[in-house]
């Protein structure tokens, strides 16, 4: 169904002078369409559960040709006027989402039925399950793909990742509990039902150790299934003496449980995560 799509975007953007000719700009429009009807990601889980997470790089230039071709234009919103060159996501009722005011997604960012968005934002080329609450001022940066039943607090930085086209972006998995302030850049995964406490940070660089076990085990870009992470620090030697860099620790692992509800309550009780 893409494949025509895909070749045009890429010729365009390898040759920006090509959107000057419709079909081209129009590939762009519809594949714009495509991200916010949720017929498209730009990027998805592999076909089975041992497969990695696969990226659309083309979907990701599609969204970059489409700022270039977008017009700046006044916004307005009852008493609110904005400036901008992407439209905001409407029909709400339709699409079976609760907004809560001032909540903000814009156009080519998709949210599954079922979901919430408390007043909180979502970038374009983002995708947000069902059953997923989006908590008061969190953010949901470009093309993250969060999944469902998922709780990002309040406060919670989701980071965008659009270039380089092929990156991938970052990834909340199924059942996760990102506590308030929490920070998910540069393309980091959550593995399934991972729960990060308050003020977690990770990036790609950020070691996460597990400390839960005999010996620590370090992860970098992940976080794997279950864990349940709390911030921590790690020492570090330099010239001027030794300091402490920022860790973030993974101090048990959640039961695997059919009741999501209560296997979450129970991890935050066992191992007193602050949320």
């Amino acid at each position: 169904m893409t494949e025509n799509l895909q070749g045009l975007i890429r010729a365009a953007y390898d040759d920006r002078s090509l959107l000057d000719k419709p079909e081209y700009a129009a590939a762009v429009e519809e594949t714009i369409g495509l991200l916010d009807a949720g017929k498209l990601r730009v990027a998805e889980p592999g076909q089975t559960p041992e497969s990695d997470w696969v990226v659309h790089a083309w979907v990701k230039q599609a969204i970059l040709l489409y700022f270039g071709l977008s017009k700046l234009e006044t916004i307005e919103v009852g008493p609110y006027e904005y400036y901008d060159k992407i439209p905001l996501k409407r029909g709400w009722a339709q699409a079976g989402v609760r907004v809560v005011p001032p909540a903000t997604a814009r156009r080519g960012a998709f949210i599954e039925r079922g979901a919430v968005l408390m007043p909180s934002y979502v970038n374009i080329g983002a995708w947000v399950g069902s059953g997923t609450m989006v908590d008061t001022w969190a953010t949901v940066g470009s093309c993250a793909q969060i999944g469902r039943n998922v709780h990002l607090s309040g406060g919670v930085g989701i980071g965008g990742v659009l270039e380089p086209p092929g990156a991938t972006p970052v990834i909340i998995e199924d059942g996760c509990f990102i506590g308030s302030r929490a920070i998910v850049v540069e393309g980091v995964r959550v593995g399934k039902e991972a729960v990060l406490g308050a003020n977690v940070v990770i990036t790609a660089s950020t070691p996460v150790i597990d400390v839960s076990g005999p010996e620590p085990v370090e992860y970098r870009g992940r976080v794997p299934e279950r864990a349940v992470v709390i911030p921590g620090t790690r020492a570090k030697k330099f010239a001027a003496g030794e300091f402490q860099l920022s860790a973030a620790l993974i101090i048990g692992h959640r039961k695997a449980s059919t009741d999501m509800r209560t296997s979450l309550n129970q991890a935050l009780r066992d191992f007193a995560v602050p949320v």
